[in-house]
């Protein structure tokens, strides 16, 4: 049986002291909002009304299953172009300690706040399909905060977590659409520039800025080609270029340089790691060989 929407809302305009908070909002009495902006991150989904909405000099007229991702500091307020409408959404608040503590468990938890902040982008559109799913897992959670079950506010932490991750993913996938093609041409083509470019710092801005993409967008596309971070990948390129240096008897002081290593100390530790061996009993024992 379809979801309903709950009757009563709330009214309440801020936050308080927690980790998230969720609302479902129906006003009927329609008065101006001025602009004003918050310490805590807001997802604010569209449902029903005749609005424009300003997001940090972003203007936007909204449609039912408009995203709106609102990072902290950012001035936002509603243009009320007819009152003929109710005006209906709903509001996630994520509390800025919590926002803190998620970005340091795993920094792509919070992408959508991140890129919405990087970039003064602040809506995504989604289709009919997508839109009922989003409300349907917005209700879900809200009936969850709203029940006295046993375990309720672990139950409602996950499904939290799992719905920003699923506002992550359309985000992306909204930025990013892509041929297959595309995809696989600029990985190779980024393949290629890390193997001639070991020497150099090879982080994701840099790359990200070489390429003229998101840092996301590398990340990601890296992750799915090859299965591991593109940081690891690096590493382990460096690795096999030191190692092949090593065994045509380089001297090991310039090897560590040559191949992007900061100093002596973190080239020893990660040849050993994956080596088994430090780089001169590497040396030695296929001297032996």
């Amino acid at each position: 049986m379809k979801k309903q929407i709950p009757v009563d809302f709330n009214t309440r305009q801020y936050m308080q002291p927690v980790n998230f908070e969720l609302f479902y909002y129906n006003d009927t009495d329609l008065q101006s909002v001025a602009a004003h902006r918050h310490d805590y991150c807001e997802f604010y989904f569209f449902l029903e009304g005749d609005v424009d909405y300003h997001i940090g000099g972003q203007r936007y007229r909204l449609s039912y299953g408009d995203c709106l991702l609102i990072p902290p500091g950012a001035p936002h307020f509603p243009d009320f172009l007819s009152h003929q409408k109710p005006y209906r959404r709903f509001v996630f608040w994520i509390g800025r300690d919590y926002y803190k503590r998620l970005r340091r468990l795993d920094p792509e938890l919070t992408y959508c706040f991140d890129y919405a902040a990087e970039h003064s982008c602040y809506r995504f559109s989604t289709d009919q399909i997508t839109a009922q799913d989003l409300q349907g897992k917005l209700l879900d959670l809200l009936e969850e905060l709203g029940n006295d079950r046993p375990f309720r506010q672990q139950a409602a932490e996950l499904m939290a977590i799992s719905f920003l991750v699923t506002v992550n993913r359309l985000l992306y996938d909204s930025l990013h659409e892509r041929t297959q093609v595309f995809e696989n041409v600029l990985y190779l083509r980024i393949c290629d520039y890390i193997n001639q470019h070991l020497e150099e710092t090879l982080s994701l801005d840099s790359l990200a800025a070489y390429f003229y993409v998101s840092k996301y967008h590398i990340s990601h596309i890296f992750k799915d080609s090859m299965g591991i971070p593109l940081h690891q990948y690096i590493l382990k390129k460096r690795l096999h270029a030191s190692r092949q240096a090593i065994l045509s008897d380089q001297p090991i002081s310039h090897v560590y340089q040559q191949f992007g290593f900061k100093d002596y100390t973190s080239f020893f530790r990660a040849f050993k790691k994956e080596y088994g061996v430090s780089p001169k009993e590497y040396r030695m024992q296929h001297r032996l060989t």
